[in-house]
C-alpha cells in the first residue's frame, strides 16, 4: 500500500493527504480500517460479531420460538418427560442463552462503536480537509484576480503608452515632412 508520503503530487497537511485523486478517499477510509484493533482482528471478535447480528434477525427469531413451541408441546403432551412443567430446564436454557448472548452484544456494540467514532473523526477530518483546500483555492483566486487586475492596468498603461508613442512618431513625421519641404503623401 502506498502511503501518502509516497505519493507523487499529493499535498501534505497535519495528518494526511489533503488532495489528490485517490488521497481524500484513503485517508476518509483509513481509520475505519483501523478499527477492529480494539479488540483485535482475531476469530473470537469476528464471531461474536457475528453471532450477536444473527440474534436480530427474524431466522433466529422463528428459530427459537419453533424450539420453545416444540419443547412445550412435546413435554405437554407426554410424548416424552424431560422438562416437565413448569419446564425448569427451558427456563435454565433461556439463561444460559442470555448468559452468553449479552457479552456478546455488548462486545458487538462496542467494537461498532469505536468504528462509529473513528468514522466521525475521519469524516470531521475530511470536511476539515476540504475547507482548508477550498480555502486554499480561494486564496488563489484572489492572487491570481489581483496579478489579472495588476496586468490589465500595466497593458492599459502600454496602450496609453503606444498611442502617445504613435502620435509623438505622427508629429515627428509631420514636422519632418514640413522641414523638408514634402507634404504628406499619405
Amino acid at each position: 500500500m502506498v502511503s501518502a508520503q509516497q505519493q507523487p503530487g499529493a499535498q501534505q497537511g497535519p495528518g494526511g493527504p489533503a488532495s489528490g485523486k485517490s488521497g481524500p478517499a484513503k485517508h476518509f477510509h483509513w481509520p475505519t480500517h483501523r478499527a477492529t484493533s480494539v479488540f483485535g482482528d482475531d476469530w473470537f471478535g469476528q464471531r461474536a460479531e457475528t453471532f450477536a447480528r444473527f440474534f436480530g434477525t427474524p431466522t433466529f427469531l422463528t428459530a427459537q420460538t419453533v424450539i420453545v413451541g416444540g419443547w412445550i408441546l412435546v413435554n405437554v403432551v407426554g410424548w416424552t418427560r424431560f422438562d416437565p412443567y413448569p419446564f425448569i430446564l427451558l427456563n435454565l436454557m433461556f439463561s444460559l442463552q442470555a448468559a452468553y448472548a449479552a457479552p456478546l452484544i455488548l462486545l458487538a456494540q462496542t467494537r461498532q462503536a469505536d468504528r462509529d467514532k473513528l468514522d466521525a473523526i475521519a469524516e470531521a477530518k475530511h470536511r476539515e480537509d476540504l475547507a482548508a483546500a477550498s480555502e486554499q483555492r480561494q486564496s488563489v483566486a484572489a492572487l491570481q484576480t489581483a496579478q489579472l487586475v495588476e496586468l490589465m492596468q500595466q497593458n492599459t498603461e502600454l496602450t496609453e503608452l503606444t498611442r502617445q508613442l504613435s502620435q509623438h512618431i505622427e508629429a515627428m513625421t509631420e514636422e519632418l515632412h514640413t522641414k523638408l519641404g514634402c507634404r504628406g503623401t499619405s
